[in-house]
């Protein structure tokens, strides 16, 4: 008996000892898995420092390490590639440089460790004031878009929809306005502003310099410009993806002509006043309007930043590509290191003979979609990169630039130039309106 019991508790021993073991090797396996994973990261990290991707440029994620419990899903849940990563348990950034402001990590992590942030302590962005509700420093104007800082699309919609749903919940109808709201720029925020007003009920009216799409109509017609789905008022979810630019636009086209919701295009806005309890917005046609309530839904780009060199007010200057199937054996010169400035270069390369001239060393603003096509197409011979470079003059046949550290002249062979080179923040316009503008040095914008 004695001897059962002992061969009964030596058996139970044994399973548990092979059960602790085979714990051991799976923690073992586990503990091994995750140090290679930080390595590859850190790997990552180091890559990015070199190349100069590392620091963020305008909006990107924050993380509380100590709220960081590593579960991943920041990083599945970003559409982009590379930008966190997890080292040694932690979440991390990787090439912040490259993050375009999606949130979708921020909206991830399950225990609130993540804040969106825009600037750093060394690189500021100016941006107009605003609160929590997109109230700038005069009160009942708002701004929502990429103006405010969010240029992204989806991000840009939702903006413009929380912005009215603030306007209509502090609203008193009681006012002699020609317009309970009027919304300047038939951009993403704008369009999803103006379709949140017709669900409310408010009498709005939609302003826009160009087309409708405002910075969006000027991409060129082949552009991917939305590549995760979003949520339209009066709509609902757009489940697009890798959706193009002439499709967005079909898109807007169809809500706002079911909603019965009209654009007054090619009307650009001269002035903001407030007068008698009411906003005057005058037009440079010289049409006035009043409203209540204004929400400011422009672009940051008041007009493209030029590189004010000899000759580029020749007529072949171009600061926007719309249609670059219909140019062919053309000799192009793109200017720029942004996505626009790749794009357009890559889009044109079929066809053409192009140049991209950047003047940094490396492209530290573009997406990974983006960077390696571009690197395909230089190995492809396809296109021809001059990092390190500034165009000096543009001359009727031909371009002179200024290559590399030695600062070697070139004269290149020129029919086109196409400036990419951002755009000027329309301060004077703000200014006169009343609007603050600041600089943001690593301020929080979106948090739990």
């Amino acid at each position: 008996m004695d001897f059962l019991i002992m061969e009964t508790v030596i058996e139970s021993i044994l399973i548990y000892s092979l059960a602790a073991l085979l714990c051991v090797v799976v923690v073992i396996i586990y503990l091994r898995k995750k140090r290679r994973e930080s390595r590859i990261v850190e790997e990552k990290i180091k890559r990015a420092q070199e190349d100069g991707l590392h620091e963020p440029i305008s909006l990107h994620p924050v993380v509380d390490v100590n709220r960081c419990i590593q579960t991943g899903a920041c990083v599945t849940a970003c559409p982009e590639h590379d930008i966190l990563g997890i080292v040694n348990g932690k979440a991390t950034i990787i090439n912040a440089s490259r993050c375009i402001g999606h949130g979708a990590c921020f909206h991830a992590c399950p225990t609130e460790a993540i804040s969106l942030r825009i600037g750093t302590e060394k690189r500021g962005v100016e941006l107009p004031h605003v609160n929590q509700n997109f109230e700038s420093n005069v009160p009942g104007m708002f701004i929502a878009g990429e103006l405010g800082g969010m240029g992204l699309i989806k991000n840009a919609v939702e903006q413009g929809r929380q912005a009215v749903e603030n306007i209509v919940k502090g609203y008193n109808k009681n006012h002699t306005a020609d317009y309970d709201l009027i919304i300047i720029g038939a951009g993403p925020a704008g369009i999803s502003g103006c379709l949140t007003a017709k669900k409310h009920g408010l009498k709005a009216l939609l302003l826009e310099q160009d087309s409708l799409g405002g910075t969006v109509f000027t991409f060129p017609r082949k552009k991917i410009v939305m590549t995760s789905p979003m949520d339209l008022p009066l709509y609902g979810k757009v489940k697009l993806f890798e959706t193009s630019k002439a499709e967005l636009l079909e898109l807007w086209n169809t809500v706002m002509t079911r909603n019965n919701i009209s654009v007054n295009e090619n009307s650009k806005v001269e002035s903001v006043t407030f007068e008698d309890g009411i906003f005057k917005v005058t037009t440079l046609k010289g049409d006035n309007y009043t409203g209540a309530r204004i929400l400011l839904a422009i672009g940051r780009r008041g007009s493209p930043r030029k590189l004010n060199v000899p000759g580029e007010i020749n007529e072949k200057v171009a600061y926007r590509l719309l249609e670059p199937e219909e140019i062919t054996h053309k000799h192009v010169l793109v200017v720029g290191g942004g996505d626009s400035a790749v794009e357009s270069a890559l889009l044109l390369s079929d066809q053409n003979h192009v140049t991209l001239s950047y003047r940094n060393e490396v492209f530290n603003r573009i997406k990974p979609l983006n960077n390696m096509s571009l690197n395909k197409a230089v190995a492809d011979g396809k296109l021809e990169v001059l990092l390190s470079s500034n165009v000096l003059s543009i001359e009727d046949g031909s371009v002179k630039i200024s290559v590399g550290k030695e600062s070697e002249i070139r004269q290149i062979a020129n029919d086109l130039v196409y400036i990419f080179a951002g755009g000027e923040l329309p301060t004077q316009f703000l200014e006169k309106a009343g609007i603050k503008i600041t600089k943001k040095f690593g301020e929080t914008v979106m948090k739990h």
